[in-house]
């Protein structure tokens, strides 16, 4: 927690440079045969998304899942019993009530485009590597601008709090790594003989990351878009109960998988869909935060600022919050183009701070801006924009809440 501003942060994912792009898609087409060009491009993709987020003033800072052509289907290279598939893709719902803007969004090309595993064997730990190689980069790349890598201390001033952050130019960092339960959203599986197997394979395949981020120094984020997007994806056609009793099977999964990993270490993602759509089939907070508020974890961070959700606050304000939970909402949006004002970005923050207090608030973006390599919604350089706004708002809130400039 903060002790005196209200600190900044993101979901994760942002914008890959080219270069990074197209060693993605060759590992992904299983077409690279270069692993040092590989090497050398991922760890200088790092070091500059760490740099971009400094100098648009965001506090806790991640490595924009640089070597991540996707946040659910990385695991590939990393578990095995997942091979490619020719199933079809999973649609939202809400796009299949309007098939004109469907196919307009596919003719514009503004669909992702990776290849989607299957479960087809059983599943264990293929290798460490690649998340070794993502942690030494990450803890390279916070280094280099003075701030804090794996277990280390910068030269300036830190605040300690429940999730280790630190503030004014001093940074803590984070690392995505995808719940059991997302991972079985998106990746059919054509092996284990009920789901509850499925997931629970999963749960120890991922263990062994989990708490890998955190053992380097870093703190945990669990990207669980399952609780929220898989109702209107993956159980589009079963009813509320039914969803729930999954929720609930996702979400102790997960917990048995943070079994050795301290909560006040690990944020949890909340969203809906981060694509451009009507999203009128999202199923509301209030329906799911009961299975939200289950999971081992310290901080939540949640859509807030898209249309769909903005209004949620008041679910937030309604809840029964432990007072051991820090919440991030969403302040911008990350698939709109238009840059926030700071002063909204502050409105938001202080609804929030009203309800849980000041000091258990951080400023987020409700998506991550690269969600799927060479894909976002949102321009590059005006996703920095919108974090240097987010940056702004926050210190414009810290002000009135602190009373000092």
């Amino acid at each position: 927690m903060a002790q005196d501003r209200i600190l900044t942060t993101h979901v994760g994912s942002l914008p890959r440079p080219q270069d990074v792009v197209d060693q993605l898609f060759l590992e992904d087409e299983d077409k690279l045969v270069d692993r040092a060009t590989y090497a050398r491009v991922m760890r200088e993709g790092v070091a500059a998304i760490v740099k971009k987020q400094v100098e648009a003033g965001v506090d806790v800072v991640s490595d924009g899942e640089m070597s991540k052509i996707s946040y659910a289907t990385y695991i590939r290279h990393r578990l095995t019993g997942f091979e490619i598939g020719e199933m079809p893709r999973a649609v939202p719902k809400d796009l299949d009530d309007f098939p004109d803007y469907k196919a307009r969004l596919a003719k514009l090309g503004a669909t992702p485009k990776y290849h989607r595993p299957i479960c087809c064997a059983p599943i264990a730990v293929r290798t460490m590597e690649p998340l070794q190689a993502d942690l030494d980069n990450l803890a390279a790349a916070v280094r280099a601008v003075g701030g804090v890598g794996a277990g280390g201390t910068g030269s300036g001033e830190r605040r300690a709090g429940a999730s280790g952050v630190a503030a004014h130019g001093v940074t803590r960092a984070f690392m995505n790594a995808a719940s059991p339960g997302v991972i079985a959203v998106f990746q059919p599986n054509r092996h284990y003989a009920t789901q509850e197997a499925y997931i629970g394979a999963l749960a120890d395949a991922m263990r062994p990351e989990y708490e890998a981020i955190v053992a380097a120094g870093f703190d945990l984020q669990i990207d669980a878009p399952d609780i929220a997007m898989g109702r209107h994806i993956r159980f589009r056609d079963v009813d509320d109960a039914e969803f729930l009793r999954n929720a609930h099977l996702q979400i102790d999964a997960l917990n048995h998988a943070l079994d050795n990993v301290d909560p006040a270490r690990v944020r949890m993602h909340i969203c809906w869909g981060n694509y451009d759509g009507p999203h009128h089939h999202d199923v509301p907070l209030e329906t799911i935060l009961p299975v939200v508020q289950k999971a081992r974890v310290g901080t939540y961070v949640f859509e807030a600022a898209n249309p769909r959700h903005a209004h949620e606050w008041e679910v937030w304000q309604a809840a029964k919050i432990p007072e051991d939970k820090i919440l991030a909402p969403g302040v911008i949006d990350s698939v709109c183009n238009f840059i926030e004002h700071p002063r909204l970005v502050a409105q938001r923050l202080l609804k929030f701070a009203d309800i849980v207090g000041r000091e258990r608030v951080m400023a987020a973006s409700d998506c991550g801006f690269g969600t799927f390599a060479g894909f976002g919604a949102v321009h590059p350089p005006i996703a920095f924009a919108k974090l240097k706004a987010m940056a702004e708002g926050a210190q414009i809130a810290s002000e009135r809440l602190w009373g000092k400039p």
